[in-house]
């Protein structure tokens, strides 16, 4: 199991008084990844839970969880939008931001989340075999948007390597699993 820790782009600007934190794990074709947001949840805006989870399109707008998957020399990668409303997505890119396209492999992603005063946390454990061939490494980038009444999105990632928030930039797929 890794710990990781996600830090804000830019912060030295005003951003959210939270921390990001989270374990991944893989075992054969099962990836398995928990993020925790602590702290001050009154700077964050949560969507509110959907009765019926369903895939839907630009969850990024709003506070979202995200997972980028590549696998070493190979241009494709996928990206994952987990929304603590319980709506989510999975896209297919076939190099950087091009080709992007539902992957159709998934038609459910069910995931959960648990939330008390001080903290939220979101679990979900993905078949890699209905996306990818399994037996190769991962290039893992993981990242949150998160919306604050006060602030604008504040972007999160493992790190940042351009000059702006970009998460499907390949070098910031850091995480080697």
């Amino acid at each position: 199991m890794t710990a990781f820790a996600l830090h804000p782009f830019a912060p030295h600007l005003p951003h959210p008084e939270i921390a990001l934190t989270g374990t991944v794990h893989r075992a054969g074709n099962q990836l398995a990844i928990a993020y925790t947001l602590s702290g001050n949840l009154d700077q964050v805006i949560l969507p509110s839970s959907s009765p019926h989870p369903t895939r839907q399109y630009d969850l990024w707008e709003a506070t979202c969880f995200e997972l980028f998957l590549g696998q070493p020399t190979l241009a494709p990668y996928w990206e994952v939008n987990l929304s603590p409303s319980g709506d989510w997505n999975v896209f297919h890119l076939e190099t950087y931001r091009q080709g992007l396209q539902e992957e159709l492999a998934l038609q459910t992603l069910p995931f959960q989340v648990q939330q008390d005063t001080s903290s939220l946390t979101l679990s979900l454990t993905l078949n890699l075999a209905s996306i990818m061939t399994p037996v190769y490494p991962l290039e893992m980038g993981i990242c949150a948007v998160i919306q604050s009444p006060n602030v604008p999105l504040t972007y999160w990632a493992l790190t940042h390597c351009g000059p702006q928030a970009d998460f499907h930039l390949r070098e910031s797929f850091v995480l080697h699993i």
